[in-house]
């Protein structure tokens, strides 16, 4: 009987340190995208353009993962909206050498944390609760910490599930 204690402890323990970890690391992580490849301001796109998160984001409501778009879809528009200007003429080169633009995330989650965009839109979660309002912003900085403890509190106020297997796989 005593064994069964002793493992039983050790599996909680490595689970709060597992917590733990996720929590330090998530926090560690970069709370904004500064330092770009190009300066992406989304307030003109989403504010002036007028266009929708998954314009750009196009796998959100069916995907795991929300997606950055392409250069082609980039420069769809950009070979005619403000050719001129220089973080377009930076996206013209990409275009020109065939080369995707490598982003830095704002919203990174620990490699054992499974977060599933689909599900949360399907559900009605707008992109605003997780990412802040990111159409005001000209740099996107992360507004919510994104910690295990965050999200669980958000599970049990709208009675999502809480089973560890939802988002550890």
């Amino acid at each position: 009987m005593e064994w069964r204690w002793r493992v039983g402890g050790i599996v909680l323990l490595m689970a709060a340190g597992l917590f733990m970890y996720g929590e330090l690391r998530a926090g560690s992580r970069p709370q904004n995208a500064s330092g770009q490849p190009i300066k992406f301001n989304h307030a003109s796109h989403v504010l002036k353009a007028g266009m929708d998160c998954q314009y750009c984001h196009m796998y959100a409501d069916r995907s795991p993962v929300a997606g950055v778009p392409t250069v082609q879809k980039c420069m769809g528009c950009h070979k005619y909206v403000k050719p001129e200007s220089p973080e377009i003429q930076k996206l013209a080169q990409y275009w020109e050498r065939r080369e995707p633009i490598a982003w830095k995330k704002a919203h990174d989650l620990p490699d054992f944390v499974y977060f599933n965009h689909s599900r949360h839109i399907k559900r009605g979660v707008k992109c605003e609760q997780c990412h802040g309002n990111v159409g005001e912003m000209t740099v996107a900085v992360r507004q919510a910490p994104l910690t295990m403890g965050w999200c669980v509190t958000c599970h049990r106020r709208n009675r999502a599930p809480l089973d560890c297997w939802t988002c550890h796989k």
